[in-house]
């Protein structure tokens, strides 16, 4: 760091304050009773102002630029605006010591020797508050929130914006150290405005302003910066990587001095940071740059140090001849402006050196003057070195890393031989004061550059060797070697380079030339030396022959490619040029100096940032290529090259046949086709071919270059791999061209392959035609199928012969396919597959076609019937499927179908419909009986099945009741249907039928009806049954309310058996037979009342068709029921009682067949012809079951009492309630026959 004056001025009063305008454009100085504003540019006084009547000891400028105050010993203070004219004036009662604005709301606290006051524009009035001893000075932090306050007594008062004592300082030294000055960081706002730049323009705007006039990198690598004090701590190693720590540091850090000779440094809580910095003067001022990085100190001493923001010395901006009662930095920029007690006004630029070194892909620099930066080019890694003192010079090698701090040399080593690792460790340490220039490490070395002396050190600090140069070194650089051996490349100002071993006294002059060295480097295999002049040109030199290869204009620095020899480059003049052997030189744009150059990576120094830039090596690759040097393009694109310049390097070397380099290229771009092409020529190759026209030709086809691919293939014999070339290519214009008048054979594979290609490219009308004309008819078939053509199928189908089978079954197919049937018909009679027609038939439900043909065809009927019963299932045409599965022969699948129907009905709780179901079973299982093999087995079944659908009929009544709303059925229906259940549920219950339900139901209608002896009784049984919780609540309560009631059943419900005439019990245990002449109850199928029905059984000997015509005689017969005659004569009638007529007599013989002396067997009633003749047709009713089944006789004991019977099911019904349910249900209501339909 150095310090250019500017600009200096005098004036005859003390400078006691100053203050910069926050653009930076205008410095305000008190200076007596008057305030002098300067332009900053050139120190030109623009225009004092008066308004104090005594000396002015303070001016603070507010941030937004707007106004600024000043404070007098005539205790005022005044506001002005920018336009220096003073807008308000207040007091205090002693005067003004220090001001200063809020930075964030522009409030002005205003200090005195007794008081402090706070002044708002908005509030128009200033608030005061005392204090316990003078105040010589003031800070605000940088969000505004607190005010610090430095006293006479030494103590620091931490205010808020409301006057508010806060936090409270008590410093050792007390009254003996009064606190002159004191400042907050202002790191954390500045760093935010840093940040917040939008473009990298105006941070370059920023930079250039900050840093102005910069020596370049290769000057200050020469010219380093001076040194100054540095504590004695041990560097430590950190990992400078971004951390909240940082932040916290910088964050409201306040900086005090005092006149007890000390730099101190407080937290915002009041927590001393670090310890007190002893200054051996009295500071008069302290103040920060704008970025909080540096620290500016004024005094006694009578000039201004700089310090790190650690409080670290680091030199000295300007000495003056009297006391330094205030300094200030420019905002935004390096200017530092000075006042002192004389009246002297010194305005100072400082310079700050980059000090850094590069090895490779490692950089290291300094950073905030005492820190050393590593970073890693490549892995972009960064390690940061705090040494605590000035960094005066750098130097890298490999794994070694040399620190010059002003009494000493660190040597640091990496911790591991790792490529990566960027750990470094103290090795040695020099503990003593050089002088030099350069600073150069080696393994075992340090070098030391003095104007033209040369030292070499060992790390011990022993001097070895020396080596005194004739004119002053301008440029070192190690160019490796065995370690303790290493070569030094050294250029000095009078031209001369030369080559110096660290082991060697004897330096080895490499060349002279006329101009200064400026820059050096030496190539890869070290034939060659690149070497920049004063004058900016870049020279390279063959150092064996000393010949100069070539020369190339505005360079500032050089660099030649570590990974390959011939290449070069050299920055100047804002351009990158690459240099590829003696080819033209190939520009870019580029910022900054080139400090090295490693595969595609150049390492470019620009302004105070290293960064490694990413070049392709198109241009000098392209530049092999134009002279067909395929292996040197290769080794240039493995630097890098962008994919696309593999792939023209590939290509341009498969032209030339460079087989080798081209599969390397190929590789690269993972372009699996070449790959194959190049493998196969290889091979091709190995077995004795040697034809490079062949080779040629199909690397020009794998380029697309058909026509020269064509010519070479015919030129080498080869014109079926040329036709073979255009017809996969689709080229089928040329392919005939190039034919002529050739075999037909081949045209006719050429128009097949054009055909190909028209279906691929969607010309597929084209493609049939093709097709059809090459005799491919499979494929014109398929294509036309594919896209529905029905004409396009109809015409081929009728044109193609019967023979040809294989293609007419593929239309029949699309023809089914597409929805034509009729067609596919047509088709399979002309080829004559009848098995096909007949599915055909059956998939498309064409069910009389199909039947006609079954009837021609009887080996056809399965195929026929059983799809056509299952299609009559899925539709519930139960019937007509089940006679569909008789004609198939598939009787089981007919019952199975039926029984998974009934048992998903009973699942899903439609009980009527499982009665239907089983009804039919029932009926299905009947007729399959008539086979004596399962005659047995199924009459079984059809009694079971005809008993479960009794059951479920009658259950669905009983589930409705419980579950819907409303009930549908008499009370006296309910307990009828209850009862006949459970005398019917005697064993098993079977599934979907509920104890409970039943159970329950017959409680609530017994109850209801008045038979309280069965509802008691029910409501026991319930007791000692699962209840559901729903039901749990109702059959509780019954239980209890029914023993309220008579214990005996209401004589009207109970039945009478129309045999015996015996009166029955409502529970009975036998079931629904007579409990007197065991003769079965017939009930009515709706209300399941006991029907006034007797069945009686055929004499042996009589057939049912014998029986049912002697029954229709209609014989006339006396009336044995009365006694009267009837008397006819000509002309009257007259009625007349016999009363001859015995009375006992036989009566009518059925009645006397009824009479029953009670027994534990059942005796049925038997009836002769006689008895028979003797029956009215109207009161006997006959279920003429079919075979094997006999018929049943039931005879009607009250003849008025009409009863009808369904003919389908059999079931009787009263005749009032079998037609009020037809009408309501159009069909039975048991087997759903409807009125329309016949019975069986």
């Amino acid at each position: 760091m150095r310090a250019v004056l500017t600009w200096r001025d005098k004036v005859e009063q003390c400078i006691y304050d100053l203050a910069f305008k926050p653009d930076g454009t205008q410095l305000i100085l008190a200076a007596g009773n008057r305030l002098l504003v300067y332009d900053t540019s050139d120190g030109t006084l623009l225009q004092p102002l008066k308004g104090h009547k005594d000396t002015v000891y303070c001016v603070a400028y507010a941030k937004d630029g707007k106004r600024f105050a000043s404070g007098s010993a005539d205790k005022s203070v005044i506001i002005w605006t920018s336009k220096l004219e003073g807008i308000l004036k207040y007091t205090h009662n002693d005067s003004i010591q220090c001001v200063s604005y809020n930075p964030v709301t522009h409030q002005l606290a205003s200090c005195s020797s007794s008081d402090f006051g706070l002044w708002s524009p908005e509030q128009k009035s200033v608030s005061k508050h005392k204090a316990s001893s003078k105040i010589t000075c003031c800070s605000w932090t940088n969000d505004g929130q607190y005010l610090a306050l430095g006293m006479f007594n030494g103590v620091i008062s931490i205010r808020n914006k409301n006057g508010e004592e806060k936090v409270k300082i008590e410093r050792p030294g007390g009254s003996l150290s009064p606190i002159w000055s004191i400042c907050w960081n202002p790191s954390s706002r500045w760093e935010s405005f840093w940040t917040c730049r939008e473009s990298e323009d105006a941070e370059e705007d920023i930079v250039s302003t900050y840093f102005q006039e910069l020596p370049s990198a290769l000057q200050s690598t020469v010219y380093s910066s001076q040194g100054s004090e540095a504590e004695e701590d041990e560097p430590e190693e950190e990992d400078d990587s971004p951390r909240d720590d940082d932040l916290e540091e910088h964050n409201d850090i306040l900086a005090v001095a005092d006149w007890g000779q000390k730099l101190s440094f407080y937290q915002l809580s009041g927590k001393q940071i670090g310890k007190d910095r002893s200054l051996n003067f009295d500071p008069c001022c302290v103040s920060y740059f704008t970025k909080g990085e540096y620290i500016l100190l004024g005094g006694s001493d009578k000039q201004v140090t700089l310090f790190t923001k650690d409080g670290v010395r680091l030199g000295t901006v300007g000495e003056q001849s009297s006391w330094v009662w205030t300094c200030r930095v420019k905002p935004d920029s390096n200017y530092v402006v000075v006042g002192c007690q004389d009246g002297s006004i010194a305005f100072y630029q400082l310079i700050f050196s980059t000090v850094h070194g590069l090895y490779k892909d490692r950089y290291a620099y300094r950073d905030s003057m005492t820190d050393v930066l590593v970073q890693h080019l490549i892995t972009e890694q960064k390690v940061r070195i705090k040494c605590r003192e000035l960094v005066k010079k750098i130097a890298i090698y490999k794994n070694r890393l040399a620190i010059q701090l002003p009494e000493r040399i660190l040597i640091y080593e990496l911790c591991s031989d790792d490529a990566a690792d960027m750990h470094y460790r103290v090795k040695e340490k020099i503990v003593r004061k050089f002088e030099c220039n350069l600073l150069v490490v080696c393994a075992n070395h340090i070098i030391l550059c003095q104007e033209k002396r040369l030292q070499c050190l060992s790390f011990g600090g022993v001097k070895e060797r020396e080596w005194q140069m004739e004119s002053l070194i301008r440029y070192i650089k190690v160019i490796g070697g065995p370690p303790g051996r290493e070569g030094l490349l050294v250029g000095l100002k009078n031209g001369q380079i030369l080559k110096i071993f660290v082991d060697n006294l004897f330096a080895i002059v490499l060349l002279k030339q006329a101009t200064a060295v400026r820059c050096l480097d030496m190539s890869a295999s070290r034939n060659k030396l690149a070497v920049v002049d004063e004058n900016d040109t870049c020279l390279v030199y063959d150092i064996h022959t000393k010949e100069l290869l070539f020369q190339e204009p505005n360079a500032n620095s050089v660099a030649w490619n570590t990974q390959c020899e011939d290449m070069l480059c050299f920055s100047g003049g804002g351009f990158l040029n690459i240099k590829a052997s003696t080819f033209p030189v190939h520009q870019q744009k580029l910022q900054g100096f080139v400090v090295g150059y490693n595969g595609s990576k150049i390492f470019c120094l620009h302004v105070f940032s290293m960064s490694a830039v990413e070049v392709p090596q198109s241009a000098p690759m392209y530049q092999y290529l134009d002279r067909k040097m395929f292996r040197e393009a290769y080794q240039v694109a493995c630097l890098g090259v962008t994919d696309a310049d593999w792939r023209e390097l590939a290509m341009e070397a498969l032209e030339g046949l460079e087989f080798k380099t081209a599969k390397k290229a190929f590789t690269r771009v993972q372009d699996l086709r070449y790959l194959e092409l190049i493998s196969s020529i290889e091979e091709r190759k190995k077995r004795g071919e040697s034809n490079n026209d062949l080779f040629l030709a199909e690397v020009f086809s794998y380029q697309g270059k058909f026509h020269e691919a064509a010519k070479l293939y015919k030129r080498s014999g080869h014109e079926s791999l040329a036709l073979a070339m255009y017809t996969d290519l689709r080229m089928f214009e040329y392919a005939k061209d190039f034919l002529g008048s050739g075999d037909p054979k081949d045209t006719k594979l050429l128009i097949s392959k054009q055909a190909d290609w028209a279906r691929s490219v969607h010309e597929p009308r084209a493609a049939v035609e093709m097709y059809l004309s090459a005799g491919e008819h499979l494929k014109a078939i398929e294509l036309s199928g594919e896209h529905g053509w029905v004409d396009m199928l109809i015409d081929i189908a009728r044109k193609l012969d019967k023979a040809e089978r294989e293609p007419l079954h593929l239309c029949a197919y699309y023809f089914r396919k597409l929805g034509q049937p009729g067609y596919a018909a047509e088709t399979f009679q002309k080829v004559g597959d009848l098995s096909a027609l007949v599915r055909l038939h059956v998939e498309n439900q064409h069910w009389d076609e199909a039947f006609a043909l079954g009837e021609k065809h009887p080996e056809f009927k399965d195929d026929i019937y059983a799809p056509y019963a299952q299609f009559l299932a899925e539709k519930d045409r139960f019937e007509e499927a089940q006679k569909a599965f008789h004609k198939a022969g598939r009787q089981r699948e007919a019952v199975r179908v039926l029984e998974q129907l009934t048992h998903n009905a009973v699942l899903e709780s439609r009980f009527s419909d499982a009665a239907y179901y089983y009804w039919k079973l029932s009926m299905q299982c009947l007729s399959i009986a008539q086979d004596p093999a399962q005659e047995d087995a199924m009459l079984s079944k059809f009694h079971q099945f005809q008993h479960l659908a009794e059951l479920y009929h009658g259950y669905h009544a009983i589930h409705r009741y419980l579950e819907e709303p409303f009930s549908f059925h008499l009370p006296e229906t309910l307990f009828n249907i209850s009862r006949f259940l459970l005398h019917s549920l005697t064993k098993d219950t079977p599934l979907g039928i509920s104890k409970v339900k039943t159970l329950f139901t017959l409680a609530k209608q017994s109850k209801a009806l008045g038979a309280y002896k069965l509802a008691r009784h029910a409501y026991d049984r319930l007791q000692g049954l699962k209840v559901p919780d729903r039901f749990q609540k109702s059959i509780e309560l019954g239980s209890l309310t029914i023993r309220s009631k008579p214990f005996h059943d209401s004589e009207e419900l109970v039945p009478l058996c129309y045999r015996c005439s015996t009166n029955n019990p409502l529970l009975n245990n036998l079931g629904n037979v007579c409990v007197n002449c065991r003769q079965p109850f017939v009930f009515s199928a709706s209300s399941y009342e006991v029907l006034h029905l007797v069945e009686f059984y055929l004499e042996e000997g009589i057939t049912d068709e014998e029986a049912v015509s002697l029954i229709n005689l209609e014989a006339p017969r006396p009336r044995w029921d009365s006694k009267w005659q009837e008397v006819t004569s000509n002309n009257s009638q007259t009625l007349r009682l016999d009363e001859t007529t015995d009375a006992g007599g036989d009566g009518d013989p059925f009645t006397a067949r009824l009479s029953f002396e009670g027994g534990s067997e059942f005796v049925p009633v038997v009836v002769g012809r006689s008895v028979l003749r003797a029956m009215s047709r109207r009161d006997v009713l006959v279920r003429r079951w079919p075979a094997p089944l006999r018929w049943q006789y039931f005879r009607s004991l009250l003849p008025d009492a009409s009863i009808t019977m369904c003919p389908s099911c059999f079931q009787m019904f009263h005749s009032e309630d079998y037609e009020l349910l037809v009408l309501q249900h159009t069909c039975c209501p048991y087997c759903r026959r409807r009125m329309d339909e016949a019975g069986p």
